[in-house]
């Protein structure tokens, strides 16, 4: 409880720091013209087979951190706070800062949970699940810098610690502390940060906890993204293609698995399927049919190596489903939503935070 109280009073002191004059309207909401700040506060309710009801509160702000920048997108910082039905519950501040006529991006997180899940081991036929239970503490810094036109190149440190107890002891009880150093390349042609309609981003991060940074053992990461938007319907809506992979190499730690779900491919959410290497196709079509709110509808496939069950490496793993749109703030096109997807034997329902991608 002291951690949680120690992220919500960052969370004020932040919020009062953006700026304090403020009239409100019907819709919840608060716009601060001389501050250039947009503040709103979400409920969060979603449900899935792993963490059951999932609810809480996300208190955001969009602002500019400086009013004579025209160039730079909106800075955006809130906090998370979910608790779930299987005695799950997260607490996380997140922030995106944009500045420098976009010159620099900017990002920092702290985040601190409980999170009660399940894994699945042993051979093909006597397979089964098997509760665990995290307490994790995690903390992420990072900058990037304009190279040339749209290309950034940046770093990020990111620090974790895991203790993991897994149950009738299939699994020694593990303290696991990381110290993840980051270098990354963006190349960004969206027309927009929060809900781009056309052009493309290519995202490339090598990750390295490195025995000499702190680390008990050495290992890498390799993640790759690359999304692509068309305008449609007179460019009143969207189609989105993306493909992810996340490639471990080394002494992957338990925690750091991929695990197949989530934005890449969503519809799994017991955690059945985790390993060293994911990958993901997916196409999603995001129709506007009023000023605030949309649908969107999505498909995709996956599949994983180095997987903890052999017999899932290489396996065709589609998911789909459909989901509502909000748009959370007025003056920027920035949504929430709620998504409902099926995988295979698999189902799962999704809070978002802006776009799945």
């Amino acid at each position: 409880m002291r951690n949680i109280s120690i992220l919500l009073s960052l969370l004020f002191i932040t919020t009062l720091s953006i700026g304090q004059n403020k009239t409100q309207d019907s819709l919840n909401h608060t716009q601060v013209n001389e501050k250039n700040l947009d503040f709103t506060v979400m409920p969060f309710l979603s449900y899935n087979r792993n963490l059951k009801f999932m609810f809480g509160g996300i208190p955001m702000a969009m602002y500019k951190l400086n009013k004579q920048d025209s160039i730079s997108p909106k800075s955006l910082s809130g906090v998370a706070g979910v608790y779930t039905t299987n005695k799950s519950y997260f607490v996380g501040v997140f922030n995106k800062f944009y500045f420098n006529e976009d010159r620099w991006r900017g990002t920092l997180f702290l985040g601190l949970g409980d999170l009660n899940s399940q894994f699945f081991a042993g051979e093909f036929n006597s397979a089964d699940f098997y509760n665990y239970a995290t307490n994790a503490t995690i903390f992420s810094i990072g900058i990037q810098r304009r190279i040339i036109n749209n290309l950034y190149g940046g770093l990020t440190y990111t620090y974790a610690s895991y203790n993991t107890v897994f149950e009738d002891n299939i699994v020694d009880e593990s303290t696991t502390v990381t110290h993840g150093l980051e270098l990354n390349a963006l190349f960004d042609t969206r027309d927009d940060v929060y809900y781009a309609t056309k052009g493309h981003m290519v995202n490339a991060k090598w990750i390295t906890y490195a025995e000499w940074f702190g680390n008990d053992a050495s290992a890498n990461k390799i993640t790759t993204n690359y999304n692509k938007y068309f305008p449609v319907r007179d460019k009143t809506d969207v189609f989105a293609a993306r493909f992810s992979g996340t490639f471990g190499l080394g002494n992957i730690a338990f925690e750091q698995q991929a695990i197949v779900g989530g934005n890449d491919i969503r519809g799994y959410s017991e955690g059945k399927y985790r390993g060293n290497t994911v990958m993901a196709l997916q196409g999603e079509y995001r129709l506007n049919f009023a000023k605030r709110m949309g649908v969107v509808g999505f498909a995709g496939i996956a599949t994983l190596f180095g997987a903890d069950n052999d017999d899932f490496n290489g396996e065709v793993l589609p998911g789909g489903g459909v989901g509502f749109r909000y748009r959370a703030f007025k003056d920027t096109k920035f949504n929430i939503g709620l998504d409902a997807a099926l995988g295979k034997d698999d189902w799962g329902v999704y809070f978002r935070i802006g776009e799945a991608f």
